[in-house]
C-alpha cells in the first residue's frame, strides 16, 4: 500500500481538544446572530458602529463639496472662458514661423557702377532651445564648434547671455566663414544640436576709393537700444541693420520686406508640412549722385597734397550747384567697410577707435571748424543787403586797424591800400571786414546780431539736412550766449573776429558747400544729398530761394571771388581752361600753431556746373595748399565732364 491516499480521500489532521470547543461555541454564537431580530441586533450596545461624530462628518462632507464644485468650476473656466487662449498656445506648440531674411538692396552711382552688392557668405548660426540640457553634453559642443571654427569660449557664453530671451531665434555665432571650416562644420552637424551652417550673403563694398565708405556706411548686428526703437517696424533681435552712411540713413529702403513661413513641426521640433510661404522682397536698387570716378580723382588729389605737406585730416566736397548733388564726398583719413561686412575682430577695431587720427570720424557732415576768410563773401552779401556799404564803397587798408590798446592786424603788412567789396574779396583783406562788420570811427558795421542773423540764412549754425547720418550743426556764437557761458560782455573784437570767420564760429565743411552753392546759382538754398534716385524713381530736392534783396547783390559777391582768381589770392587757377571764382581761407584754430587751409570754389563761372569746397586740418594756407587741390578737380572736369562751353 502507497503511503500516498487517492486524492479523492480526504486528509484528516488531528485537532487538540481545547481547539475543537472553541470552534463549537463560534458556531453556536453564529447560529443565534443569524436567528434573531435585526433590530435587535443593532439595538445591542456591543455591536460595532461609527466613531465620527455627526458635527465633524457635516464638516468633512462639506469641505468635500467645496473642493468638487471649486474643481467644477475651474475646469468650466479653463475650457470655456480660456479655452480659445490655450487652443492658441497649443496651435503655437504645433506651428512655428520661420522668418526668410530679403536680399538686401544694391548700392550703385550715378553711372550705376556697383559700389555696394551682395556675395554669397557661410555663417554659423546657435538656436539655444535646440542645444543639449545636459551641461556636459552642452559643453562638449561648444567646444567641437570652438575647435572647428577658431572661437573663443566668450564668444558663445555673450551670445548666450545677449539672447537668453530668443530662445527660438537663429543667432549669428560668426559670420563670412571660410569655405573649408563651413564643410567641417556641416559634416559634423549631426552632433552639433543647435548649431547650423546658413548659406546667405554679404555685404561687398567698392573700395577703388577708400573714402567712399564714409559715404557708404556698413551694416552690423542690431543692439538692445535699436530694437527697442525699431521693433514696432518688424524688426528681431537678430537683425542687422545699417550703422552708419547710406545703409543707415536709407536703412527702410534697403532693407526690404522679410518672408515668413508658417510650418507643422512634431513634438521634437522638426519640420512636417508647410502651411503657408510669404516671400521675402528684395531691398530697392539706390542709385548716388556721387560719380565714383570724380571720387577717386578728388581723393587722389587730396592724399598727394597732404603727403607733400605731411597731413593726415583733409575733406573735399564737390558739388553740382545747381540742385544740391553731391559728386564727390571725401574725408581722410577714412577706413575700409569691408572690414564690417563679416564682422569686425576686436584687434581691428580697436585699432580704429584708438587712431589719433580717427578714420571712422567723417569731418565732411561731423567736424565742426573755424572757417577763416571762407566765410567773408557772407559777410559782403549782409552789407550789401543791409545797404550799409555799396559796390563802389572803399576803405583804405594800412595794414590793421587799432581800437584802444587792441591792434586786430591785417595779413599783408602795410596793408593793401584803398579797397573795395570786390577787392576785399579777391585778396582777402581783414580791415575792410573789420569795418563793415564791427564798424571804425563813425562807420556803423553790422553787428553781431545781423552777421549772424545772414550766416544763418545760408544754413550756417542748423544741420544741412543731407541724407547721411551724424551731421553736426556747427556754431553761430551771440552776445547772450557768451556771458552765459563765459561770464563775460561781448566787446567790439568779438564782432571783428566774426566778420573774418574767426573767434567762436565754427562750420562743418558740408555748410561750407551749400551756402557756396546758393552763391554760385544765383540765390537759391538746395538740401546736399547723396541719394539720386530709388529703383529708378527720382528723390524730391528740398529748395527755398533767398530774398529778392540778396539775390540783388550776390553778382557783386561772386565778381569778387571771381577776381580771387583772376589777381587775388587764387590766381593759380587763372591758367585753367575754363573760368573758375572762388574764395581761400586760412583759419585760426584754438590750441594749434598751424592754421588750416580752406578753399570753396565753382566753375564755369557764367553757368556753373560744379562746385569745390577743400580743407586740410592743419594745413597752412588755403592759397598755397588746398587751391591746388581744387586745380586738379576743375582740371578733370574740363576734360572728361563738361557739359557747355560757356566760361
Amino acid at each position: 500500500m502507497s503511503w500516498f491516499k487517492s486524492i479523492k480521500d480526504p486528509i484528516i489532521f488531528p485537532v487538540p481538544n481545547r481547539e475543537l470547543g472553541e470552534i463549537s461555541r463560534q458556531k453556536n454564537t453564529l447560529k443565534e446572530i443569524t436567528s434573531a431580530d435585526p433590530q435587535q441586533i443593532f439595538s445591542d450596545q456591543r455591536v460595532l458602529g461609527l466613531s465620527i461624530s455627526s458635527l465633524s462628518f457635516k464638516i468633512t462632507a462639506l469641505f468635500c463639496l467645496s473642493l468638487f464644485s471649486l474643481f467644477f468650476i475651474r475646469t468650466g473656466y479653463l475650457q470655456i472662458v480660456q479655452g480659445d487662449y490655450y487652443r492658441s498656445v497649443a496651435e503655437e506648440n504645433r506651428f512655428r514661423i520661420e522668418y526668410l531674411p530679403a536680399e538686401r538692396g544694391v548700392i550703385v552711382d550715378r553711372n550705376n557702377k556697383t559700389l555696394v552688392e551682395n556675395i554669397p557668405a557661410f555663417t554659423l548660426t546657435m538656436t539655444i532651445n535646440k542645444l543639449p540640457k545636459e551641461t556636459l553634453a552642452r559643453e562638449n559642443i561648444f567646444n567641437q564648434v570652438i575647435d572647428l571654427v577658431g572661437l573663443q569660449r566668450a564668444d558663445i557664453d555673450l551670445l548666450l547671455q545677449e539672447y537668453f530671451d530668443v530662445p527660438d531665434e537663429e543667432i549669428v555665432v560668426k559670420k563670412d566663414l571660410a569655405y573649408e571650416q563651413a564643410l567641417l562644420v556641416m559634416s559634423e552637424e549631426k552632433s552639433l544640436s543647435g548649431f547650423a551652417i546658413q548659406f546667405g550673403t554679404k555685404r561687398r563694398y567698392n573700395t577703388t576709393a577708400v573714402s567712399l565708405s564714409h559715404v557708404l556706411g556698413y551694416t552690423g548686428k542690431i543692439s538692445s537700444e535699436e530694437f527697442i526703437a525699431l521693433k514696432n517696424f518688424g524688426y528681431r533681435r537678430v537683425d542687422e541693420i545699417g550703422k552708419v552712411g547710406v545703409e543707415k540713413s536709407w536703412e527702410q529702403i534697403l532693407r526690404g520686406q522679410v518672408g515668413k513661413k508658417l510650418i507643422e513641426v512634431d513634438a521634437a521640433g522638426n519640420q512636417k508640412t508647410v502651411f503657408s510661404e510669404e516671400p521675402p522682397v528684395k531691398g530697392a536698387t539706390v542709385k548716388l549722385t556721387i560719380d565714383a570716378e570724380l571720387q577717386i580723382v578728388a581723393e587722389t588729389a587730396l592724399q598727394d597734397e597732404m603727403a607733400t605737406i605731411n597731413k593726415k585730416k583733409g575733406v573735399v566736397i564737390v558739388t553740382n550747384p545747381q540742385n544740391g548733388e553731391i559728386l564727390a564726398l571725401v574725408s581722410l583719413p577714412s577706413f575700409n567697410s569691408n572690414l564690417f561686412a563679416g564682422g569686425i575682430d576686436k584687434d581691428s577695431y580697436q585699432n580704429l577707435i584708438e587712431d589719433v587720427n580717427q578714420p571712422l570720424f567723417s569731418r565732411a557732415i561731423s567736424g565742426e571748424f573755424p572757417a577763416g576768410s571762407t566765410f567773408k563773401p557772407y559777410v559782403a552779401t549782409a552789407a550789401l543787403t543791409e545797404g550799409i556799404i555799396s559796390s563802389a564803397t572803399s576803405f583804405l587798408s594800412t595794414g590793421g586797424v587799432r581800437i584802444g590798446e587792441w591792434f586786430f592786424p591785417d595779413w599783408k603788412f602795410g596793408g593793401h591800400g584803398v579797397t573795395d567789396v570786390r577787392k576785399a574779396l579777391a585778396e582777402s583783406v581783414n580791415t575792410f571786414f573789420y569795418i563793415i562788420g564791427g564798424g571804425f570811427d563813425t562807420f556803423t558795421g553790422l553787428g553781431v546780431e545781423r552777421i549772424v542773423a545772414y550766416a544763418a540764412q545760408f544754413g550756417f549754425g542748423t544741420p544741412t539736412g543731407i541724407d547721411l547720418p551724424s551731421e553736426a550743426d556747427g556754431f553761430l556764437p551771440s552776445k547772450e550766449w557768451k556771458e552765459q557761458t563765459k561770464g563775460e560782455r561781448w566787446y567790439v573784437g568779438d564782432t571783428y573776429h566774426l566778420a573774418i570767420g574767426q573767434g567762436d564760429l565754427l562750420v562743418t565743411p558740408i555748410q561750407m558747400a551749400a551756402s557756396l552753392n546758393t552763391v554760385a546759382n544765383g540765390g537759391t538754398k538746395y538740401v546736399p544729398h547723396v541719394v539720386l534716385s530709388v529703383d529708378s524713381q527720382n528723390v524730391s530736392v528740398e529748395e527755398a530761394p533767398l530774398s529778392d534783396q540778396i539775390k540783388k547783390v550776390l553778382p557783386t559777391v561772386r565778381e569778387g571771388m571771381r577776381q580771387a582768381v583772376t589777381s587775388g589770392s587764387a590766381r593759380r587757377l587763372n591758367t585753367l581752361p575754363i573760368a573758375a571764382a572762388g574764395k581761400t581761407g586760412t583759419a585760426q584754430v584754438a590750441g594749434f600753431e598751424e592754421t588750416s587751409a580752406w578753399f570753396t570754389g565753382f566753375a564755369p563761372y557764367n553757368n556753373p556746373e560744379i562746385a569745390v569746397t577743400v580743407l586740410i586740418e592743419q594745413g597752412g594756407e588755403g592759397s598755397s595748399t588746398a587751391v591746388p587741390i581744387a586745380e586738379k578737380i576743375f582740371q578733370w572736369w574740363h576734360e572728361n565732364k563738361m557739359l557747355n562751353s560757356d566760361n
